[in-house]
């Protein structure tokens, strides 16, 4: 065995080579924990040195002068040291993780996902599986975030179970939720938000101009089946050849058998609770927040009806066992809440978003140009601020009218704009989804670090 590896080690391309420099400068990096410390004190030093320096802006949504607000001051040391607890609390992924790992691990000790596993597993085209994952990560933007909480793990389950690298569906549905983020068959929240936006900037100019929610819509279609094609080509052609004889390619692969009619009848159950739930949720008597805590409802009805849940004693071990893995990511979740805060108080994401699009505004390029420039720059500010509407508040009011200003209409820069917005969300660790990507791979790999992620994705 060893003669033979040789061979394929030396047949290694340029781009393997690449990849292989990525992996290993990331995994160099400390622990993502101490990366966001650090890069909290990064701030923090930089905002003092700036202030000195007396460097602002003129926010172009309020025409209002923004500096930099230094923290290296009594006052900025009282206050990260009285917001440290309520910004981790009030850290908007945490709620919203905690929440949805709860739902996971009873319907994982109910055994629901076992056996919807297996029935996609028996019933999907082997061949299809990848870009069915993918696919299903574009989608899950209607829902929000529940593709990041929900998708994710489960991809990775789907693929362990039919014996192909769970780290490679992980990457496969990150690729589709995160990288697919601006790609969609239906309009959504972001659609309303982005489009409000674009119509606020395009009135500078003039005054009646209209953006609807569906302005990019022929877009976001076709960009669909794009991503669906590349983000599958991707994971089978460069992702699973790069993993094969890695850590957990050895994951026990389940056996997938027939559903017993325990579990039949449990999905039965589960199906009736998700028809009451849906029609309740349509109505419109739960609020967004409540979809899943309604999603326990389903959990908990397959496990009375396969009886595998006898008593609320085992609903409560379930999620307790869960949580119990969950503490690695709470510590990173803190810090990195601390070093959000900080960008956001010192006022350094809005001063590099604006000083940014002034440059491209003053740089004389053409259209065709300006545009390419605006999505390399548009995927550089996303490392660093990852709200779309946040980044978008700040460039629109530059970007658009300058476009229109050259036959361009606010729609088309705003495609361009969504295309940079959503490339580099998978490369980047300031994304607050990242460290969760990172810790569902680790369950199956777990000497996985950030090098690692970033050169699979």
């Amino acid at each position: 065995m060893p003669e033979s590896s040789a061979p394929v080690a030396s047949k290694r391309g340029v781009f393997q080579r690449l990849l292989d420099a990525i992996e290993w400068v990331g995994n160099a990096l400390p622990n993502p924990a101490t990366l966001f410390a650090l890069l909290a004190g990064v701030v923090v030093l930089l905002s003092g040195l700036l202030h000195a320096m007396g460097v602002q802006v003129v926010n172009p949504a309020t025409q209002e002068t923004v500096g930099v607000v230094s923290l290296m001051t009594v006052e900025g040391l009282h206050r990260m040291l009285m917001k440290a607890v309520t910004n981790f609390s009030g850290f908007a992924p945490i709620g919203t993780v905690l929440v949805a790992i709860l739902g996971i691990a009873v319907a994982e000790s109910s055994g629901l996902i076992g056996a919807v596993l297996r029935v996609t597993v028996s019933k999907a085209p082997p061949a299809a599986l990848t870009a069915v994952i993918v696919f299903a990560g574009i989608m899950s933007n209607v829902g929000s975030d529940v593709g990041y909480v929900l998708l994710i793990p489960l991809a990775g389950a789907v693929f362990a179970a039919v014996g192909r690298h769970p780290v490679a569906g992980i990457a496969a549905a990150f690729a589709g939720v995160s990288g697919g983020f601006s790609a969609n068959l239906l309009p959504g929240t972001v659609d309303v938000l982005v489009g409000g936006i674009s119509q606020e900037s395009a009135r500078l100019l003039v005054p009646d101009y209209t953006v609807l929610p569906t302005a990019n819509y022929y877009f976001m279609f076709v960009a669909t089946f794009f991503v669906t094609f590349a983000g599958t080509w991707i994971t089978e052609r460069v992702v699973e050849p790069r993993l094969q004889g890695t850590e957990g390619s050895n994951s026990e692969q389940e056996q997938v058998h027939s559903l017993t009619d325990l579990e039949k009848r449990g999905l039965w159950f589960a199906g009736l609770a998700a028809l009451v739930t849906t029609v309740i949720v349509v109505w419109g008597v739960l609020p967004t927040g409540s979809i899943s805590g309604a999603g326990y409802l389903l959990e908990v009805a397959y496990g009375d009806g396969a009886k595998t849940i006898k008593s609320d004693h085992d609903v409560i071990a379930g999620m307790s066992k869960s949580m119990a893995t969950m503490g690695s990511y709470l510590v990173l979740m803190f810090f990195c809440a601390q070093f959000v805060n900080y960008f956001a108080w010192t006022n350094l994401g809005t001063i590099t978003a604006v000083k940014g699009a002034e440059l491209l505004q003053a740089s004389g390029l053409g259209a065709a140009p300006l545009t390419v420039s605006v999505i390399f720059f548009t995927a550089f500010i996303n490392l660093f601020i990852g709200s779309a509407s946040a980044k978008w508040t700040l460039l629109g009011p530059v970007l658009v009218p300058m476009f229109m200003l050259v036959g361009y209409s606010p729609e088309f820069v705003q495609a361009a704009y969504r295309v940079g917005d959503s490339c580099t969300n998978i490369i980047t660790p300031l994304m607050v989804y990242f460290p969760l990507v990172l810790t569902f791979a680790q369950k199956y790999a777990p000497k996985t670090g950030i090098g690692t992620l970033i050169s699979l994705m």
